[in-house]
């Protein structure tokens, strides 16, 4: 199996921890060369040390937030006008905080919807002309599994990853003619700091202690616990690699077969 990604250049969003940076080092372990990306740049000096290079390539980073789409966009133009071209682009950015969807704010989900959709969609745009000169690419979204099977206390979060779903398998469709491929993978309950944040704030509404609520986490998961982010970081280096050449326009649920629908 070719999973080679020498002489490749991987752009990953959110990578200072958690997925993003899981996903980082695998790409970086198989040979790309990768341009972090988030919004601490004392952070992301850290994980650039981090990366492996022992194919003797070299890593960058690019610092900003995700809160401002438009720093976003003129980060990337900015970053490609020096002839740069990627090959691969991982779309990852922390969730909004958790909640009924009724008692939702609006701008909670406008909001969430530029971080998330808005911003990735600029990534594309700016990229995309890239990958058509190299003769192909890939993208893949990190979104949830929330996608297949909404998840209670989690309203925004469910409607917005829903839109980047979609938006997802439209792009797939329009672009699979130029051998760009677009992929979705669904994390479920993983090791993170958001899972973290999740489970401490159902403690103070609950009284639950969060040991108590990582166990019963754990349980949904016919394999009887969470996922760790290296495990998720497999499942993306497989889908951008040469092996997942014909694999185009999927979700791919990471979550021990917790999701009850195919």
């Amino acid at each position: 199996m070719d999973l080679n990604l020498t002489n490749k250049r991987a752009l990953v969003c959110g990578s200072t921890q958690g997925i993003g940076k899981a996903v980082a080092l695998e790409l970086a372990s198989l040979g790309a060369a990768v341009v972090l990306v988030a919004r601490d740049a004392d952070k992301l000096k850290v994980v650039l040390d981090e990366l492996p290079t022992s194919h003797y390539q070299k890593h960058e980073f690019i610092a900003v937030d995700f809160s401002d789409y438009n720093a976003v966009k003129t980060a990337i133009e900015s970053y490609l006008t020096g002839g740069n071209l990627i090959d691969i682009l991982i779309n990852n950015t922390g969730g909004p905080k958790g909640g009924l969807i009724i008692d939702a704010d609006i701008t909670e989900f406008i909001t969430t919807f530029n971080q998330h959709l808005i911003c990735n969609h600029l990534l594309v745009q700016a990229l995309v002309p890239g990958m058509k000169t190299l003769g192909g690419g890939s993208i893949v979204n990190i979104i949830s599994t929330s996608v297949k099977q909404p998840l209670p206390g989690l309203g925004v979060s469910n409607t917005i990853r829903g839109a980047v779903a979609s938006w997802s398998k439209s792009l797939a469709n329009e672009l699979g003619g130029f051998n760009i491929r677009v992929n979705n993978v669904l994390p479920g309950a993983t090791n993170t700091i958001r899972l973290q944040g999740i489970a401490e704030a159902k403690s103070e509404k609950t009284g639950e202690q969060v040991a108590d609520i990582f166990s019963d986490m754990a349980k949904e998961s016919p394999m009887k616990r969470i996922a760790e982010a290296e495990e998720i970081a497999a499942a993306v280096a497989f889908l951008v690699s040469p092996a997942a050449s014909y694999i185009n326009g999927i979700n791919v649920p990471v979550d021990g077969g917790r999701t009850k629908s195919l």
